[in-house]
């Protein structure tokens, strides 16, 4: 394996597969089965997961939610989606913790660094759930803060798509993918890969981002051993 320690930006929407709201099981599964044999073969994993598939704080905000409420409770549906997670991995076999950034005793651990980085090294998998703990920051934020918190060596965006393009490749035809990207290029272009906030924090440290499908089959494992695979997002393009 390329990487020996990795974290997963897992979006909600990926969750629930084609669904119009809530969570999959059979994806769910799916993707605790992928990152199972990943585990086997001795990378570690954490996991940052999204709430969009049951709130969305900008969501709210827009409708008339205050910021801050809409926000925390997009916060609180990550970890109902890393609840559901968890119980996946271990389905799957792999012994999983969530932890929470908003104190939640009886069904997650609070986010305790040196914690995380001990579950990880036991083999443990680590779903962080609530976000970063603070409102007006996505997960994709706590993605790349949690990837720096635990030096890991690389972020996986796992999305819908196979990759970044110059524009919307389900609206337009001839949308161009990208293989690899600058994070520069990423910020003066724009690019909507992930909020300019997540790609300034990997930039700083250094940590690489690499966008690919998650729906389709041992997608994760090829990501993991260094297959080009989707799109990277580094310092040097």
């Amino acid at each position: 394996m390329a990487y020996s320690r990795a974290l997963i930006k897992l979006s909600g929407e990926a969750l629930m597969g084609e669904k119009p709201y809530g969570i999959d099981p059979e994806i769910v599964q799916s993707i605790a089965n992928d990152v199972s044999k990943v585990v086997e073969n001795g990378t570690q994993i954490a996991i940052v997961v999204g709430g969009g598939n049951i709130f969305r704080g900008l969501k709210g905000s827009a409708a008339g939610m205050d910021r801050a409420t809409a926000d925390y409770v997009g916060m609180l549906a990550t970890v109902m989606n890393a609840i559901t997670l968890q119980d996946g991995l271990e389905r799957a076999g792999v012994p999983t913790r969530v932890q929470s950034a908003i104190d939640m005793q009886q069904i997650a651990e609070p986010y305790i660094r040196r914690r995380a980085i001990r579950h990880l090294e036991k083999g443990r998998v680590v779903v962080f759930g609530g976000g970063c703990g603070n409102p007006f920051f996505t997960t994709d934020t706590t993605a790349a803060l949690r990837a720096a918190e635990i030096n890991a060596e690389v972020v996986f965006k796992a999305t819908k798509v196979d990759g970044v393009y110059d524009r919307d490749p389900k609206k337009f035809s001839d949308a161009v993918k990208y293989d690899n990207l600058t994070f520069q290029d990423v910020l003066a272009n724009e690019i909507g890969v992930m909020d300019s906030t997540a790609i300034a924090l990997c930039k700083d440290n250094k940590i690489p981002i690499v966008v690919f499908n998650i729906f389709q089959p041992g997608n994760i494992a090829k990501a993991i051993s260094g297959e080009p695979i989707g799109s990277r997002i580094s310092n040097s393009s």
